[in-house]
C-alpha cells in the first residue's frame, strides 16, 4: 500500500512540474477544455467582458469612473496579438498587478482560479477566434 501511495504522489508531483514547465501554447482541441473554460469563463470574465465575449459597448473608451472598458476576447479586439504566457498572467494577476499605471479594472482571479481553469478559459477564448487569428497566435505562444 505505501508503495502505491508512493509511486502515486510521484506521478501527481511530476504532473504538475511538466504542466508548469510547458503547457504552451494553449489549443482550442480540447472539448473538454473548452467546456471547463466556458463554465470558468461565465463565473468571472462575463461581467465585464460579455457572455458572447464582445467586450463593453465602446470598448475603446472610458466608463464614466474613467477607467478603460473590457475589451472584446471574441478576436474582434486585441487578445489574439498576445502570447499566452502574457494572457495567462493577466487572468492570474490581473493589468492592475502587472501594470502600475494601468487605467483600467482588470484584476487578477488568482485567487478563484487554477492554473489549468485559466488555460481553460484561454482555449474557451481561442473557440470564437478566426483560424488565421488562432494560427498566429499559436506561433506566438510557441
Amino acid at each position: 500500500m505505501k508503495k502505491i501511495l508512493l509511486v502515486l504522489t510521484l506521478l501527481i508531483s511530476l504532473s504538475s512540474i511538466s504542466y508548469s514547465d510547458n503547457h504552451y501554447p494553449i489549443t482550442r482541441d480540447s472539448e473538454l477544455m473548452i467546456a471547463r473554460g466556458k463554465i470558468a469563463y461565465q463565473n468571472n470574465c462575463a461581467s465585464c467582458h460579455q457572455v458572447n465575449l464582445s467586450g463593453a459597448e465602446n470598448w475603446k473608451g472610458v466608463d464614466e469612473d474613467g477607467h478603460r472598458k473590457a475589451p472584446p476576447l471574441n478576436g474582434t479586439g486585441h487578445t489574439w496579438h498576445h502570447d499566452d504566457e502574457t494572457l495567462h498572467k493577466i487572468i492570474k494577476y490581473g493589468l492592475v498587478g502587472i501594470i502600475s499605471d494601468y487605467e483600467g479594472k482588470m484584476a487578477g482571479f488568482g485567487d478563484n482560479l487554477s492554473d489549468k481553469d485559466i488555460d481553460s478559459v484561454l482555449a474557451y477564448i481561442k473557440s470564437f477566434w478566426p483560424d488565421d487569428y488562432y494560427q498566429h497566435q499559436i506561433n506566438l505562444s510557441k
